[in-house]
């Protein structure tokens, strides 16, 4: 009975996680300040928004494989999100990874 129990559980638990991958990512603090230094280092960053899965909203800054959580009210953090709406990733509509066309060039035969 034990084992029937703990597969049922992990099942589910991964039934959760393909569901709802977001879910252990969220932010659950965030900081009210940050310096100007670090804003000129983020390499790209999502904006998380206080519905479904997360319940705070906030700005993830990615710097160096690490992340960090500041809220999406401070205004330095506003103004750069301006100027650094490229920095946000994009997303493939259909939902699948978007593939680069390859461009061959055709040989010039000699003759």
């Amino acid at each position: 009975l034990v084992p029937l129990i703990s597969m049922l559980f992990l099942t589910l638990l991964l039934l959760f996680l393909a569901l709802f991958p977001g879910a252990f990512s969220c932010c659950t603090k965030i900081s009210d300040e940050i310096p100007k230094g670090i804003l000129r280092r983020v390499e790209r960053f999502e904006i998380q928004k206080a519905d479904g899965l997360c319940h705070l909203e906030a700005v993830i800054l990615y710097i160096e494989g690490r992340k960090f959580c500041v809220s999406p009210q401070i205004r330095k953090v506003k103004k750069w999100m301006k100027k650094n709406k490229h920095k946000i990733p994009r997303r493939n509509p259909r939902g699948g990874k978007q593939r680069r066309a390859k461009i061959f060039k055709k040989k010039e035969k000699k003759q």
